[in-house]
């Protein structure tokens, strides 16, 4: 509200000051209270609180702006602010002219006798005959005695306007368009092709299967082997890598634990697999990110000097979809 200047109402710049004498912060707050109150009692009904009152309290509001020193207050400060120029919003829509709504039959009808169109009560005596009645009725209005009172509140001369239209418009009407319907060839549209129950193959859960074979190869070995060793086909690096995969399984469920040994080389082997007892114990299950790309591959075959395979070669996996076979 400082910045707003009115009538013999001086501003206020807004100075923070957190040192503020705690009482005369409650006395701002009280006073900023009541005026919030007195204009939110008003709210249902606008017409019972008058412009002048409301122009009062806004008044007295940005006097008590002049020992605001903190952000409540400020805020406080805004709240009535908000109120007050809703309730000015309020009033102003809910203004009318005099003390009912604009009528204008009798606006005209008044506009016609001061014209001179038909006297009114006062000045139709008891004596005037019913000749003089109608003689007054086709008597032409004297547009000068009210373009006379018009000039008095507005000195603008009249002057020529032009149309923002034509004097009438002609719609045209839009000629339907007919499209063409695409009409597709019958031979060479194809019914797609029906499948059932058992025209797809059901096949085991190839990775269940292959797990349980490392599993397996790993325990007729019986004693920790290198791990390049175990998972790398020196002819195939697809299945090495799938490899990998499946053993991962393993050592996540702790039946083969994977190791580093003296001379530093990764090795796996076969182990009893953890039971809740101990992890209860405080046994931790650990992480690892392993990088495996065809120049390790190639790399792991050279030094380890690896010519076959731990693992058998596998077929291609193939399933069946309708008549025909996928690989």
């Amino acid at each position: 509200m400082s910045d707003v200047e009115m009538d013999g109402v001086p501003t206020h710049d807004f100075i923070y000051d957190p040192d503020q004498d705690p009482e005369e912060k409650r006395t701002v707050r009280k006073n900023y209270r009541s005026l919030a109150k007195a204009v939110e009692d008003h709210q249902s009904n606008p017409n019972d609180l008058s412009a002048e009152q409301l122009m009062e309290q806004v008044q007295q509001a940005d006097i008590l702006f002049g020992k605001v020193k903190g952000p409540q207050e400020a805020t406080l400060d805004s709240h009535f602010l908000l109120m007050a120029s809703t309730m000015g919003a309020q009033k102003a829509r809910a203004m009318k002219s005099g003390s009912g709504s604009f009528d204008i039959d009798d606006f005209v009808a008044k506009l016609v006798t001061f014209m001179g169109g038909r006297k009114s009560l006062e000045d139709h005596a008891e004596g005037d005959s019913d000749e003089e009645s109608v003689d007054n009725a086709a008597r032409p209005l004297e547009w000068a005695k009210i373009g006379r009172k018009a000039m008095a509140k507005s000195r603008r001369v009249p002057v020529m306007g032009y149309m923002l239209g034509p004097l009438s418009i002609e719609q045209k009407a839009r000629a339907p368009v007919k499209r063409a319907k695409l009409e597709k060839n019958q031979e060479n549209l194809r019914k797609p092709q029906e499948l059932k129950e058992g025209d797809i193959a059901r096949s085991e859960n190839e990775t269940t299967k292959n797990v349980a074979q490392l599993e397996a190869i790993l325990t007729d070995i019986g004693e920790p082997i290198n791990f390049f060793n175990f998972v790398i086909n020196p002819n195939d690096f697809a299945q090495s890598v799938e490899n990998v995969f499946y053993l991962s399984f393993l050592i996540r469920d702790g039946k083969v634990a994977f190791e580093t040994n003296t001379h530093g080389e990764p090795i796996v082997y076969i182990c009893e697999q953890p039971s809740d007892a101990d992890y209860a114990g405080g046994l931790q299950k650990r992480q690892k990110v392993f990088e495996f790309d065809m120049a390790t591959w190639k790399r792991a075959i050279e030094v380890f000097d690896i010519t076959e395979s731990k693992i058998p070669q596998r077929p291609p996996a193939k399933f069946r979809l309708g008549d025909k076979w996928y690989g």
